[in-house]
């Protein structure tokens, strides 16, 4: 039976035209009702007619990307990788940025639809991903890079190993005489950071070192928390000599709050962190870092976005495990 809008909105006791807003992306709805009207949409599986031609037809020429912080240098060279493979293949890209907000992805992902996408690339910021579904249903080909959901399987990827990368940059730091690591990590809902999350606790608990939960600190991917965090680590009773920050920007977080205590890196605490990379050379010392192929990452997306496109028949699913780099940098005290 063909739903209609009528359907949607007796579903949630609301108006019609509240539904037809959110659909047509036209004026404005308060987030927490566009989010539960989109889950509505998808739960009565509403596909507008006119969505459903112009995805047939295939004409839009545009790739979607959708990233949590287009700010982030990572993602930003992800987009770029993205980038100079549609070009070369006359396809444009639409940036979009969630800001890692759910129901502001959940909201790109039903406009990018209305835009008739050819496909799309995405970090996602739930294990769930319970908005794409519908991409499937359209068959857009689409590709996940850096946080994958639950439903990888469905659909390809590529990544790196962070369970591996985190536990091998843990040890580097134990191996340099550290016990008492602290960690601080973006949401656990996010595989990059429940895996580095993972890959630290594994390093700590093979070296037999102890895990004291106040040390743990998980918040959002944001520089404030990688901020507020570090103060909350420097004021406890019994201070860790190494911290951990799973991404750059806690880490730049980290490392203003490290400046503000007056302390200095690394011969008062040490840190680790992910991509925290300095193209200007004004950041000292180096932090020691695992850094990601992240443009690698966009042009490989872009590679199987290609293909797919250009071969739909192919239904193979692939999942791209790159290596990143180890820089050894200069933010370690040896014990």
């Amino acid at each position: 039976m063909k739903v209609k809008l009528k359907d949607v909105a007796e579903h949630l006791n609301i108006s019609v035209s509240t539904v037809s807003r959110v659909v047509n992306n036209k004026d404005y709805v308060k987030p927490e009702l566009r989010k539960k009207v989109l889950e509505a949409l998808d739960l009565f599986q509403y596909r507008p007619n006119e969505i459903a031609r112009s995805l047939k037809s295939k004409t839009s020429k545009v790739i979607g990307v959708v990233v949590p912080d287009i700010m982030n240098q990572f993602f930003a060279a992800i987009i770029r990788g993205v980038e100079s493979i549609a070009r070369e293949h006359g396809y444009s890209i639409i940036i979009c940025n969630s800001d890692e907000r759910l129901d502001k992805e959940a909201e790109y992902l039903q406009l990018l639809v209305q835009k008739q996408i050819s496909a799309l690339v995405i970090a996602t910021v739930n294990e769930t991903a319970p908005f794409l579904e519908q991409f499937k249903a359209y068959n857009i080909p689409t590709v996940f890079v850096d946080n994958l959901p639950k439903a990888e399987g469905q659909f390809d990827s590529v990544t790196v190993d962070n369970v591996r990368a985190s536990y091998e940059l843990v040890q580097h730091i134990i191996n340099a005489g550290h016990k008492k690591i602290a960690l601080i990590t973006g949401p656990l809902n996010q595989t990059s950071s429940s895996e580095r999350f993972i890959g630290w606790e594994k390093a700590m608990v093979d070296a037999g070192n102890h895990i004291k939960k106040e040390w743990i600190k998980v918040g959002t991917f944001k520089q404030k928390d990688g901020y507020e965090f570090m103060k909350q680590i420097l004021r406890l009773k019994e201070l860790p000599t190494a911290v951990f920050a799973a991404n750059n920007i806690l880490a730049y977080g980290a490392i203003r709050a490290i400046k503000e205590h007056g302390i200095d890196i690394p011969t008062d605490i040490s840190l680790i962190s992910f991509d925290t990379i300095d193209p200007t050379g004004l950041l000292a010392p180096r932090i020691t870092s695992m850094i990601q192929p992240a443009e690698e990452i966009g042009v490989i997306a872009g590679d199987l976005i290609i293909r797919k496109l250009q071969n739909p028949e192919i239904k193979r699913v692939e999942r791209v495990i790159l290596e990143p780099e180890f820089d050894k940098g200069e933010s370690v005290l040896s014990k």
